[in-house]
């Protein structure tokens, strides 16, 4: 995530894997995207970048660690103001907190949440 999106934009993409290098060869094959690794302490998650541009466009990441927890799927991060406020009207409104509230690597914080609905997104507030 480099430049943070608008308060209510959608400002990046994550998959979160047991095995990111395989999905991210799977994209790779499918889709065209490049790839630039993400170092992660003793191992790498990936930006993916569409080869005309090889600005990343979304990130495919080991489950370990913190992300152990996330679900794996495609997961939109909702740029909102506050994540701590915003996790906790998600609870009163009658959502759930999946994970977080929680920093990201210097960039912000984030967490992941569950509407009435059953769908999950992340909240991610920049720093």
């Amino acid at each position: 995530m480099s430049d943070p999106a608008p308060i209510g934009s959608i400002g990046w993409i994550d998959l979160t894997v047991p095995d990111a290098a395989a999905v991210r060869d799977f994209y790779q094959a499918v889709v065209g995207w490049t790839v630039s690794p993400v170092k992660m302490g003793d191992y790498d998650d990936f930006c993916m970048n569409p080869p005309s541009t090889g600005q990343p466009v979304a990130g495919v990441c080991h489950a370990r660690g913190e992300n152990g927890d996330l679900p794996p799927q495609w997961l939109i991060y909702i740029t909102v103001r506050d994540v701590d406020a915003s996790a906790a009207k998600c609870v009163s409104l009658g959502g759930k907190v999946v994970a977080g509230p929680r920093n990201l690597a210097g960039q912000g914080r984030f967490c992941v949440i569950r509407d009435p609905a059953g769908a999950v997104a992340a909240l991610f507030s920049p720093t």
